[in-house]
């Protein structure tokens, strides 16, 4: 006699289903984990310090013509006021072509800009200005022969004497960026753009300094970031 043969149930067994569920359930968190991991932002690595706080290091006073004194105050580079600039140039090794620069700026007296960032940008270099022609103008010079002042990075800030200001430029082949605070203040696309220094003292500051004009200045917190 032939065993009776049990028909097909399509309908799991209890066991069974949950046996499937569990499996499901795990293999599709597995899928949207990996797939959260992939899409998540990696974390933006802190910068190198180019200023330790204590001495000038590879910071050493910009050869300007009446230039203020340069120390190094209650861990700040401190630039007194020049007539009309004073400056430091840093001397250590060159940021590659693309790389982050970041401080915190403060004008403790005087009326124009506390911070002249130069920097290079490929085989040029231009200045980040904060706070020019009389207290409030930022932007990059030079972009197509213009001044900050009056090319398409102008800006206008209102900034205090006696208050620290975070100051972020990122420069990459295709663009430069710049942050005050929190608040984007420079987003410049370099296709088909013509960079250069604002002719005068400024050019001392190439290939990497930071000027002050007719202000007296303070700096710490300076880092370099590798992009």
């Amino acid at each position: 006699m032939r065993a009776a043969v049990r028909p097909f149930n399509p309908i799991m067994n209890t066991q069974t289903y949950r046996i499937f569920s569990h499996a499901v359930f795990f293999a599709l968190g597995a899928i949207l984990a990996g797939s959260s991991l992939a899409e998540a932002p990696a974390q933006t690595p802190p910068g190198k310090p180019i200023f330790d706080g204590k001495t000038l290091g590879n910071w050493k006073a910009t050869d300007f013509a009446g230039h203020g004194d340069v120390s190094v105050k209650d861990g700040q580079i401190d630039m007194a006021t020049g007539e009309p600039l004073t400056g430091v140039n840093y001397t250590g090794a060159l940021p590659p072509a693309s790389y982050e620069v970041s401080l915190d700026a403060m004008r403790v007296d005087g009326s124009d800009f506390f911070c002249g960032l130069t920097i290079p940008v490929g085989a040029e270099h231009v200045t980040f200005v904060v706070g020019g022609w009389g207290g409030t103008v930022v932007g990059i010079s030079n972009v197509n022969w213009e001044d900050a002042s009056e090319n398409e990075t102008t800006q206008y800030k209102k900034f205090d004497n006696g208050k620290w200001y975070h100051l972020r430029v990122r420069v990459t082949p295709a663009k430069i960026e710049a942050w005050i605070d929190d608040e984007q203040v420079v987003n410049l696309d370099l296709a088909g753009k013509r960079l250069s220094m604002r002719h005068g003292e400024i050019e001392l500051s190439m290939p990497f300094g930071i000027a002050a004009y007719r202000t007296h200045a303070a700096f710490k917190n300076v880092q370099l970031r590798p992009l």
